[in-house]
């Protein structure tokens, strides 16, 4: 276990020491935290090259996030969620089905195979890169079915990282207000750090409303997984380890301390100190997920995946934007 952790502990260092900086700077500056810890993570990308360095890094931008994802529970107040209405899970849930559907079809127009179509469409509509993994366990075993995974997970990391950027922008520009723009973020962007990240750049309302939203989205993955599957359904397409491994323990975390919280078990104090370490934990996440990114590999994949993502992407988010204008 020492061992294990002496092999984390500089890449540990590098994240941290990036996620003080971009505070300092940010500081400076009134700037968001979360952007300069992102931008200066992805101008340090080379060091990420060096295997003292990478296990640190992969630990932040993974189990330290998810981590920092399940703390945010106890800002999560039941009556705010109440206030949503029933309106905006709605718009999500159909985006993401009509998502996946334009995946598939896009895939067949650009001469891509169809479960290359699923597990793009999957991995936008839902969460990213954990739900291409799940999908993908699910599809048919296929020669080419890790260079389409490689694909995914390269173009999705690319475009969530866009996304996270460009989103708070496009938000303010169409007048949205705290709720409405975390409605927007959380149906729209990808992985759950680039949701956070995004959303709490925006604002703490807006990061709240964000966060419910996509753990509204991550909780859909079983289901579709499942549907997937029985798509799919041959002999060599099993679903190791049962439907119950694709739970994410982060998830339920969340759930638990939001509920926790709710009903007053927890002291005041405790929560304003799980507050604060949620939000610095999650400064060195997106500093690691930074350090991960490099923007030249997505040149690698060639062009129709690249279009392929890039127009579900743009696909997803117009849709949660038609639908906010429409029912807001």
């Amino acid at each position: 276990m020492l061992i294990n952790f002496q092999a984390k502990l500089l890449g540990l260092a590098l994240c941290s020491l990036v996620a003080v900086i971009a505070t300092i700077v940010a500081s400076r500056y009134q700037a968001p935290i979360i952007l300069f810890a992102l931008l200066l993570g992805l101008s340090l990308h080379s060091f990420y090259s060096y295997s003292t360095i990478q296990a640190g890094v992969n630990f932040c931008s993974r189990e330290l996030l998810r981590l920092c994802v399940g703390l945010l529970g106890v800002r999560i107040a039941f009556a705010d969620i109440v206030s949503l209405g029933i309106t905006p899970p709605l718009i999500v849930m159909v985006s993401m089905t009509l998502t996946i559907l334009f995946g598939v079809l896009f895939a067949r127009v650009l001469g891509l195979p169809k479960v290359f179509g699923v597990l793009s469409g999957g991995a936008v509509a839902v969460c990213g890169v954990s739900a291409a993994a799940a999908i993908s366990t699910v599809l048919p075993n296929d020669k080419s079915q890790e260079k389409y995974f490689a694909f995914t997970v390269i173009g999705i990391t690319t475009f969530s990282t866009l996304s996270m950027i460009f989103y708070p922008i496009v938000a303010s520009s169409l007048g949205f207000s705290d709720q409405l723009a975390g409605v927007f973020i959380g149906g729209a962007i990808h992985d759950v750090a680039q949701v956070v990240g995004a959303g709490y750049t925006i604002s703490p309302e807006a990061g709240d409303v964000a966060t419910y939203i996509k753990l509204l989205r991550v909780a859909l993955l079983m289901p579709i997984v499942m549907m997937v599957f029985f798509a799919f359904k041959e002999k060599n397409s099993k679903m190791s380890g049962g439907v119950s491994a694709f739970i994410p323990g982060f998830l339920i975390m969340f759930f638990v301390l939001a509920f926790l919280k709710n009903v007053g078990v927890l002291p005041s104090g405790l929560i304003e100190f799980i507050r604060s370490l949620s939000s610095h934990l999650l400064v060195i996440a997106i500093a690691a997920i930074g350090v991960k990114t490099s923007l030249k590999q997505v040149l690698s994949v060639g062009w129709r995946p690249v279009l392929l993502m890039g127009s579900e992407t743009l696909f997803l988010a117009g849709l949660i934007i038609a639908g906010i204008m429409i029912f807001y």
